[in-house]
């Protein structure tokens, strides 16, 4: 057996043995089950129901606020304005909607009060201005003789239907969806090279610690050791990300099915919503959305997320047994490692703000060759359709700096992974390099 193969055993064996490894491996999908057990019992109670007062001196608008599962509104025009304001009464109340008598309804578009002792919701206010400006707007309508009846009917609602090229019906929201679907098998990608890569530093800076890596040395060549432990390593997340995945989909079925919890969106719908939707048609589409989604290019993506999650792992790793083998514990090499998030931050960025309204773009292009960032907004491209020699460019850059990162990483690896006692700097690493 090589001596390469022997570091990969005896890391990955090494790593699977680890106490913290074997219980966050079973831990860990118990916790997002439970977590997602818990949030969907929360979607289902409902909240409490939120009392506003309302002192309306006009009398043309208390009918205009109608009741629901969130509010219930309370006339309190009886009431004098200073009682409302006393602390005992405005306490039982979420609010108190103070609308002043005028002499006519425009005066009102600047002096409408909402009193209360915490600050409301935007989303709250924008309500009760849009119910208040309505009647105001019908108001002025019905002085200037305006038929709101015929006015209602002139309008018109437009659906623009989506067609293909080829004449084929298609839906709308796809880009978002293809974003998605792209987004999450990169935002993955970046999560296992962040996780997985500080064990490997860590790995380093053990040994490194603990002086075995002395022992080590004399027998391993440092560019064998270095990628020995980042090979170990990666299979090691790799199972225990297969073992997540497998506990994930057995307790989500047990938890659906034996247990008779609703997980999803639905469990938190209202009747009024789902009926909202099938009126709206959105039943009828179910169908053109599952095409679309089958006629993505699914294999290809499935595919490219292997190729760049282990081209994406090495590369990054290989700065990480770097940085490992440069200092002597976890917090000398904070100044060293955020050089390294950047990029990983820069192309989730680009992938979410730039290729969903502009996949083919410039920016989007170049990011998704440029090597640091291509495991991820490459990904995000994908789904839209991507011209072949875009992504064999893009892989073989990746790799080509993978091998030529690794090449220099080594370099700073059999000098560093020997120093102690002495915090570097990036000129020294820069040395290290020439050496």
């Amino acid at each position: 057996m090589s001596v390469l193969s022997l570091i990969i055993k005896r890391e990955f064996i090494a790593k699977v043995r680890n106490k913290s490894f074997i219980v966050m491996t079973f831990l860990s999908p118990l916790l997002f089950v439970g977590i997602a057990v818990f949030v969907a019992f929360l979607a289902s109670i409902k909240a409490d129901v939120k009392r506003i007062g309302i002192h309306d001196e006009t009398g043309y608008f208390l009918k205009e606020f109608t009741n629901d599962e969130s509010f219930t509104y309370h006339d309190l025009t009886t009431l004098n304005l200073n009682q409302i304001k006393d602390s005992l009464i405005l306490e039982s109340y979420e609010g108190v909607l103070y609308i002043p008598q005028v002499d006519s309804l425009p005066e009102l578009v600047s002096k409408v009060q909402f009193i209360s002792n915490e600050s409301p919701s935007m989303d709250f206010i924008m309500d009760l201005e849009d119910v208040i400006s309505q009647k105001i707007t019908q108001d002025n309508y019905e002085k200037i003789g305006v038929d709101t009846v015929k006015l209602n009917q002139a309008q018109a609602d437009v659906s623009i239907v989506l067609k293909k090229s080829t004449g084929e019906d298609t839906v709308k929201g796809l880009n978002e969806i293809k974003l998605f679907l792209g987004g999450a098998f990169g935002y993955l990608i970046m999560m296992f090279i962040v996780i997985y890569g500080n064990f490997v530093m860590r790995s380093v800076i053990e040994e490194k610690t603990n002086r075995i890596i002395e022992i080590i040395i004399s027998s391993v060549k440092p560019f064998q050791l270095m990628l020995g432990k980042i090979i170990g390593n990666s299979l090691a997340g790799i199972l225990q990300f297969f073992i997540w995945a497998v506990l994930g989909v057995v307790l989500f079925f047990i938890v659906t099915y034996v247990l008779g919890l609703e997980m999803g969106a639905t469990s938190a719908a209202s009747p009024e919503a789902i009926e909202a939707a099938q009126n709206s048609g959105l039943s009828e589409k179910l169908p053109l959305y599952l095409n679309e989604f089958l006629s993505l290019p699914l294999f290809t993506l499935l595919f490219s997320f292997v190729l760049y999650f282990v081209g994406g792992y090495f590369l990054y790793s290989s700065f990480y047994a770097a940085i490992g083998s440069a200092v002597d514990n976890e917090t000398d090499s904070q100044q060293f490692l955020l050089p390294i998030i950047l990029p990983l931050i820069l192309g989730v960025y680009i992938g979410f703000f730039t290729v969903l309204n502009d996949p083919h773009g410039t920016i989007a292009t170049v990011f998704s060759i440029f090597p640091l960032t291509s495991p991820i907004v490459m990904l995000m491209r994908i789904p839209f359709g991507v011209p072949l020699w875009q992504l064999v460019l893009s892989l073989v850059l990746l790799y080509a700096t993978f091998f030529g990162v690794v090449w220099l990483a080594a370099k700073i690896y059999r000098v560093g992974i020997l120093m102690y006692g002495k915090k570097p700097t990036w000129k020294e690493l820069y040395k290290w390099m020439k050496y």
